[in-house]
């Protein structure tokens, strides 16, 4: 698989229940995501999207197919790994539509929490963290709690949170939905900063149609199949 490929998925297929409670979610669904790319995730409530992120996520298991996340296939009708831990904490950030953070915390803890946990030393997180903080125009505030910060602040903190150990793929679940629509036009904007300076991949769940202009691309669930559009040009 090319190097410039980031999600790539063959074949994938998701279910709940038996029986009379049995419902099909996700039928056949193969698409690929490059590096760098912006994708925005669209269906009717209900339709699967958070679905389909938690399984590209390594969260939920699929009934059967394939993922491969960069040139690592990571499911093939099962987990290749026990470790799908490992995968979510080195290759993968979570942002949702709540921030999140923990409430008796200071920002800075808050970045800094998963680093530590995964043995990161300490002068090397609170580095990284202040470098995001930075980046996302909000240094002063490495000190403040959570309520001391507006909406759209500590949304700008939740997506710090998710690049602190240099993931590849971020998967966010509607992060603008508690915002106003200034507020999350900056989101957006920001995230599509990230994919343009530091290469990530970011899908993004909305149901805002404002937001989809800024995406390089729209994924959508329609009778339980997955369409992607074709990227508008190529490199």
């Amino acid at each position: 698989m090319g190097s410039t490929i980031a999600i790539k998925v063959e074949h994938l297929n998701k279910s709940f229940g038996k029986g009379e409670s049995f419902v099909d979610v996700i039928q056949d669904a193969s698409f690929s995501i490059r590096k760098g790319e912006l994708i925005a995730l669209v269906a009717p409530s209900g339709a699967g999207k958070t679905t389909l992120l938690m399984m590209l996520g390594c969260v939920d298991d699929p009934d059967n197919g394939s993922i491969w996340l960069g040139a690592e296939k990571v499911y093939a009708n099962k987990w290749l790994t026990k470790e799908t831990r490992k995968i979510r904490r080195e290759k993968i950030g979570f942002i949702f539509q709540a921030h999140y953070l923990i409430p008796f915390l200071n920002i800075i803890d808050n970045l800094t929490l998963l680093p530590q946990a995964s043995k990161t030393d300490e002068k090397v997180s609170k580095a990284k963290a202040r470098e995001l903080l930075k980046y996302f125009d909000i240094a002063e505030k490495e000190n403040a709690m959570p309520s001391q910060l507006s909406g759209g602040q500590n949304q700008r903190v939740a997506i710090a949170r998710a690049l602190v150990n240099n993931p590849e793929i971020i998967l966010a679940d509607e992060p603008t939905a508690a915002l106003d629509a200034n507020r999350s036009v900056d989101v957006v904007n920001m995230l599509k900063k990230i994919t343009r300076e530091q290469g990530v991949t970011i899908i993004m769940v909305t149901h805002d149609e404002r937001m989809l202009p800024y995406c390089d691309r729209v994924m959508k669930i329609e009778d339980k199949k997955v369409v992607l559009d074709e990227p508008l040009h190529t490199t």
